[in-house]
């Protein structure tokens, strides 16, 4: 026979039936007695005056009062609650809940249950028990059950709540779906999908009866982890129990597809939708959206933009800030104006995300003035620009060389309450470094300190990189070792910088240290790494020694780029085998390489080098035949050639060819070509040049 508990539970959403008029029970004082309150109020306040009141007494009169006079009930909840200090066991707690449960003061009740289930010392398993075992004693509603529940996950005590439905489960007590719903959702919303699908299963193996809102949390979790085979047999299952998709399930795939970038099958959910006859809404077409722009496809993007509104929807404000914060990404000032403008036609008053947008877009272009248009828009509106706004524009300020100016907004933002965090230091350090001002970088890195901001990963490594890039490399070691001492690990990025600070510096056995520690630490070194060395010995001409690591390099299934092939081509000419050189040219091509600019300069440069002329020309006309067009420096090398040999008349080839290719000159290709023909004696020809590259705006060098 089922538990009448149990039975009970698992029609809790169904109305009750009026109780049947039954005898009045015995009470310790009667109903009709006007003395009555008084007297039990008496024999309360006796109870609670002993250092150890009875638990017992205290549950004996609330379930007395509750049955004969619920009032008196209520205020004696209300006088236990009035003594803090009075230490109430989970039985007495449970006697108070099911008095309140019984007089629909809900709110109440959950206080109480919120105290009990927060009690030091108090399990599960004791509160379940005490709840259900005066159940009947109280008379009481099955939706206390679920309160318990919805309370635990309210408290965010979601593992409790799980293991308080399952001590429920064993004594025969069922949530209600309801109930069951929100702790599916309570677990689903802290990502514990497995245990929310465990749940699931127990609830569909107890036969409570399922809804529509319960295959929408199931699907929303099991599309966070992107199981989407499992979605589509949940959704069959489903059908079989008579609970259909409806537009929310709908949605949650389609948002989950996209950003899985899975855009193929979204717009077939979407398809779906329609022969369902249910009709997609602003959710659903903001959710296309975000998953066509967060992957490129900007153009469908804007074909369902056009669908949406001719589907009689109103796009809302999210709904243009996807569009543009996609727009923004790919750098279209075009189309993101395009779309601003649309939101301002519409009456839209754009939001923080708007201008944010708009703001990032043009400091990435390196236009602070219109970037500062947006921003002064935005505070017009009454928007107030947070830390991550400021340190946009200060980034862009930065990006751009300006300094003093990224130094004015911080002192904005400052004078604005907005207190400067780490990734804005970060920010202005990087700026800083990049200037060459590392006086200015080392003071701003010792007041982070000073304004009680730490210094992170990204500020100890920016700062390193500064000083090595500069020939500071000292202290850059000394700061390695701060870095080390605040316990922040580094990483390939950190050494590969001090590795190659070392090497330019000719400090190899410091480069050697910096070496092992690296691999002591478990950090092993990348194809950049590699590089780093090949390229210092190939500097020096060191083929043989830059080979050892390319060898160490390849042997490790870490293939080199045509960075690492450029450097061995550069020691080659360095060493004065041009010719080898070029043979490792022909390897790069045949291991797939594709030789750049760079490659085929340098190449130039050796066989210029060695006065192998027509080797050097010939690789001229291959770089055009590859695709590869020469720039300024590619034919500087050849005239810089020819006019140390005298052969003014090649040169002056070269510079007319390069002309007509549509190369531009430089101060170099002038400063070239007017030495060589004053040392030919030339000097028609030299002060010809000499006019003409005033007029181009190049400062001449006079000394001649």
């Amino acid at each position: 026979m089922a538990s009448p508990l149990r039975t009970a539970a698992r029609h809790s959403l169904r109305p009750r039936p009026h109780p049947r008029p039954r005898p009045p029970p015995k009470t310790l004082i009667a109903p009709q007695n006007p003395s009555s309150d008084t007297l039990l109020h008496d024999k309360l306040l006796s109870s609670l005056d002993r250092e150890s009141p009875d638990p017992s007494t205290i549950v004996s009169l609330l379930s007395t009062c509750t049955h004969s006079n619920p009032e008196s009930a209520h205020r004696l909840v209300d006088l236990l609650l009035r003594r803090p200090n009075l230490k109430l066991c989970s039985d007495t707690f449970a006697a108070m809940i099911h008095t309140t449960i019984r007089s629909h003061r809900t709110s109440q009740a959950q206080s109480l249950i919120l105290r009990m289930i927060r009690r030091r010392g108090a399990t599960r398993p004791e509160i379940v028990d005490a709840l259900v075992s005066s159940y009947h004693r109280f008379d009481s509603n099955p939706s206390v059950f679920d309160l318990l529940i919805r309370t635990y996950v309210q408290a965010r005590k979601l593992r409790e709540a799980a293991e308080a439905f399952r001590v429920l489960k064993d004594k025969g007590v069922f949530v209600s779906v309801n109930g069951c719903n929100s702790l599916l959702a309570g677990l689903v919303r802290i990502d514990w999908v497995d245990l929310a699908w465990e749940i699931y299963q127990e609830i569909v193996e107890m036969g409570i009866e399922l809804n529509v809102y319960t295959l929408n949390i199931i699907v929303n979790a099991l599309c966070k982890d992107r199981k989407f085979q499992q979605v589509d047999i949940l959704l069959l299952e489903m059908e079989t129990r008579e609970i259909f998709p409806d537009k929310v399930t709908y949605n949650t795939q389609i948002d989950a597809r996209c950003r899985a970038g899975e855009l193929k099958e979204a717009l077939e959910l979407l398809n779906s939708m329609g022969e369902k006859g249910l009709k997609p809404d602003v959710v659903t077409y903001n959710a296309l959206l975000n998953g066509f722009c967060k992957n490129g496809k900007y153009e469908r993007a804007k074909e369902l933009l056009n669908e949406m509104v001719g589907s009689d929807l109103v796009p809302n404000t999210p709904t243009f800030n996807i569009m543009l914060s996609g727009f923004c990404r790919n750098g279209d000032i075009k189309e993101a104006t395009r779309i601003y403008n649309e939101i301002l036609r519409r009456g839209f008053v754009p939001d923080m995300v708007s201008f944010s947008s708009m703001i990032g877009l043009f400091t990435k272009k390196g236009d602070m003035s219109r970037a500062l248009m947006y921003f002064r828009e935005m505070k017009s509106v009454g928007l107030i620009p947070d830390s991550v706004l400021y340190t946009m524009l200060i980034g862009g300020f930065c990006r751009i060389g300006s300094i003093a100016d990224a130094l004015k907004m911080r002192e904005e933002m400052v004078d604005q309450g907005c207190m400067p965090d780490v990734v804005t230091y970060n920010t202005i350090l990087n700026g800083l470094c990049k200037e060459r001002q590392l006086a200015d970088a080392e003071a701003l890195f010792e007041e982070m300190s000073q304004r009680g901001v730490p210094p992170d990963f990204c500020t100890f490594t920016t700062l390193i990189n500064g000083y090595c890039k500069y020939g500071c490399v000292e202290k850059a070691l000394k700061l390695f070792d701060k870095m080390l001492h605040r316990n922040l690990k580094p990483d390939i990025v950190t050494y590969n910088t001090l590795i190659d600070g070392t090497c330019r510096e000719g400090d190899i056995e410091k480069a050697n240290e910096l070496w092992d520690d690296m691999h002591s630490r478990g950090i092993f070194p990348n194809h950049i790494t590699y590089t780093i060395l090949i390229d210092n010995h190939c500097e020096k001409g060191e083929v043989a020694e830059a080979y050892k690591f390319w060898d160490e390099m390849v042997d490790r299934d870490i293939l080199p780029n045509v960075v690492t092939y450029n450097s061995i081509i550069k020691g080659y000419c360095r060493s004065g085998d041009a010719s080898k050189a070029e043979k490792f040219l022909e390897k790069m091509r045949k291991d797939k390489i594709t030789p750049d600019r760079i490659s085929y300069n340098t190449l130039i440069h050796g066989f210029m080098k060695e006065e192998k002329m027509q080797e050097a020309f010939a690789l001229l006309s291959e770089m055009e035949k590859q695709g590869v067009l020469p720039d300024v420096l590619s034919y500087n090398l050849l005239m810089s050639g020819l006019c140390e040999e005298g052969k003014m008349q090649e040169a002056e080839w070269v510079f007319k060819r390069m002309l007509g290719k549509g190369t531009q000159p430089d101060r170099y290709t002038y400063t070239t070509l007017i030495n060589g023909h004053v040392a030919a004696g030339n000097l028609k020809e030299a002060f010809w040049l000499h006019d003409e590259m005033l007029q181009r705006g190049f400062v001449p060098d006079d000394s001649f």
